[in-house]
């Protein structure tokens, strides 16, 4: 009970948290008149632009300021749009081998069709070239359908998901003890702690594509696009929240330290008697879409920028041959490093410390006093201030403990063996 409270405590604070850094977002994409900031990055490069009024000071400080912003934000936005397509192949590709080792079992769960059963590099190259075949559409407005169809099938695997662990019962075997160490130090504990925490503020995301959505929405004068994107987080969040809390909360008494791999290898491990092949099948396919989905939407902002760089380089809109050329170069890319380093969620907490931790919970927090300036050790600065502080504290805390972990437990590099 202990452990669920802390939990769901942990959960619903990095809930609210990136939440109020989505909307600080939100009001900063049309903040300067005329001027919209529909990249996470562009925005990152105009807020830590120094003024001065020496005009040779201003000048370096200004270029100084880009170049800061461009640092600190470059690499963790290219990570988390390509660094996610990434991820979705494995979770997809993955998936897609489990459901066609679903539906090769028979009663006895012996396999029927091993002589034809799929790798799992070649299910990450099936994955993959479906991926890339929706890619073909323009932008992002062209998604929403497919982001529609996303959601649909999330919130609908997220439901069973949870539903049937609670109808099907506890395992006899769960416990709820700590599985990341057997060390009971006290330097032992507090990182166990911090990581068990940082999978939970990991589960967030998505701040990088905020921007460029916004950026679909008209705009005007007369009435910004903040009101209706307001409107529309405020709505997707509680459907988030709908989702994402039962699950956690469910998920975490049905399994307790059983759950490693999650409950994509937890609910079939223990359920698999329970549940009809039919069911089992159905919340990998809806899985599935979920992941195919959703690579578009990170996978367009990469798109954009490639565009983007062809057309000031060349002076001329991207014709639609390279622009095809562009998504199978970058589907291509993204499934080669998928099949090099299959283990890569094995290493989320450290990369999503040093990278989803400062984008989400600590620069909208400084772009915020920088863009806005609030009266200097005001409510609202001091707010902020000591938001972003702690943001890039905990993203410090959070790479070190996870990187103490991985040297005390290993890594499985199963370098090109999916």
């Amino acid at each position: 009970m202990s452990c669920r409270v802390w939990g769901s405590v942990c959960l619903s604070v990095a809930f609210v948290w990136q939440l109020y850094t989505i909307y600080l977002l939100i009001r900063l994409h049309e903040s300067v008149p005329g001027i919209r900031h529909s990249r996470y990055l562009f925005l990152a490069m105009a807020a830590f632009v120094i003024e001065i009024e020496v005009v040779d000071i201003c000048i370096l400080l200004w270029m100084s300021g880009k170049r800061l912003g461009k640092v600190a934000a470059l690499f963790p936005v290219m990570y988390l749009s390509g660094g996610s397509c990434v991820i979705l192949i494995i979770v997809g590709g993955g998936t897609m081998k489990l459901l066609f080792k679903t539906l090769c079992d028979n009663n006895d769960h012996a396999q029927t069709c091993n002589s034809h059963s799929l790798s799992g590099a070649e299910c990450f190259l099936v994955f993959t070239c479906l991926a890339i075949l929706i890619a073909q559409l323009p932008n992002l407005n062209s998604l929403a359908y497919v982001s529609l169809i996303g959601g649909v099938t999330s919130i609908t695997y997220c439901t069973l998901f949870w539903t049937l662990s609670v109808k099907n019962g506890r395992p006899t075997s769960v416990s709820y003890t700590t599985s990341l160490s057997n060390d009971h130090s006290s330097v032992a504990k507090i990182a166990d702690i911090i990581n068990a925490i940082g999978l939970i503020v990991i589960a967030f995301r998505g701040h990088n594509v905020l921007l460029e959505i916004q950026g679909s929405l008209p705009s005007n004068l007369e009435g910004t696009s903040e009101e209706p994107m307001r409107i529309g987080v405020t709505v997707s969040y509680i459907l988030i929240a709908i989702c994402l809390f039962p699950l956690a909360i469910v998920g975490f008494w049905a399994y307790g330290n059983q759950i490693n791999g999650g409950l994509l290898t937890a609910f079939p491990e223990f359920h698999r008697d329970q549940v009809t092949k039919f069911t089992m099948g159905a919340m990998y396919v809806l899985l599935i879409i979920h992941c195919l989905t959703s690579f578009q939407v990170y996978a367009m902002l990469v798109f954009d920028n490639l565009e983007i760089r062809y057309t000031s380089i060349k002076n001329h809109r991207c014709p639609r041959l390279v622009r095809t050329c562009f998504r199978i170069f970058f589907g291509g890319f993204t499934f080669f490093i998928a099949v090099t380093f299959p283990f890569l969620p094995s290493l989320s907490v450290l990369m999503g410390g040093m990278t989803l931790v400062p984008v989400t919970y600590a620069y909208p927090c400084f772009m915020w006093l920088a863009i806005k300036k609030p009266p200097t050790k005001g409510v609202v600065w001091c707010f902020n201030f000591a938001l972003g502080c702690l943001g890039m504290i905990f993203s410090i805390l959070l790479v070190t403990a996870a990187v103490r972990t991985l040297a005390i437990r290993g890594l499985k590099a199963n370098f090109f063996h999916p």
